[in-house]
């Protein structure tokens, strides 16, 4: 009895899910999964995603995660010429951060999460201004280090991962929450494999890879 009442209850909540918001879980699992994985096939998955989200965030008012969702689509293409590329061995090599990039992008984070949060402050609606503008001014960073395949960026998702999870249980975007809670384990995992792979290439490729 218990069992069919949480089934009807699970099955009543299914339905009460937007289509689209669903379409774009879906694919948004696979190319995390498939990216972790070290999978070129994530970049094709990633760009249906972030095309659905850049309705899903419009309507739920946050802006600086739909703006997000077009520069993910550039870095997707991106990405996915950069991981194919015929004029490389086998496939690109994993390389790991340098206090240059580091020393970068926590003053690129800082100085747009300061902008654009201000701007979203006192010029739109935005939910969350200056939340939003941290997270994205995060992703951002990450999305390069990930199309670069630097291993680092998966440590980036894991901690904007967390804050996201929050920010869209506040918006009701209950799916999507899910959604980036899974992606931590996902992320996780993408760093522990990236990290065995780095250190599987050998000193001359990681050097190749650095550089």
């Amino acid at each position: 009895m218990i069992l069919l009442t949480l089934s009807d209850s699970v099955a009543d909540w299914l339905k009460n899910q937007n289509i689209l918001e669903t379409f774009g879980v879906i694919t948004g699992i696979l190319c995390v999964y498939l990216a972790a994985k070290n999978k070129i096939l994530n970049w094709p998955f990633a760009i249906v995603s972030v095309i659905i989200y850049i309705f899903i965030f419009w309507d739920a008012r946050l802006y600086a995660d739909m703006g997000l969702q077009v520069y993910f689509l550039i870095m997707n293409l991106y990405g996915w010429y950069f991981w194919s590329r015929k004029d490389l061995e086998l496939k690109v090599p994993v390389s790991t951060i340098t206090l240059k990039e580091i020393i970068l992008s926590v003053i690129g984070i800082a100085v747009f999460t300061a902008g654009l949060g201000t701007f979203l402050y006192k010029g739109t609606d935005a939910s969350f201004p200056f939340v939003d503008s941290f997270c994205t001014a995060c992703s951002l960073v990450a999305q390069i280090f990930l199309a670069r395949k630097v291993i680092e960026n998966w440590l980036i998702w894991i901690f904007v991962d967390i804050i996201y999870v929050g920010v869209y249980v506040a918006k009701d975007l209950h799916l999507t929450a899910g959604m980036y809670a899974l992606y931590i384990y996902i992320a996780a995992m993408g760093y522990v494999e990236w990290r065995r792979e780095f250190r599987s290439q050998g000193p001359k490729n990681s050097v190749k890879a650095a550089g």
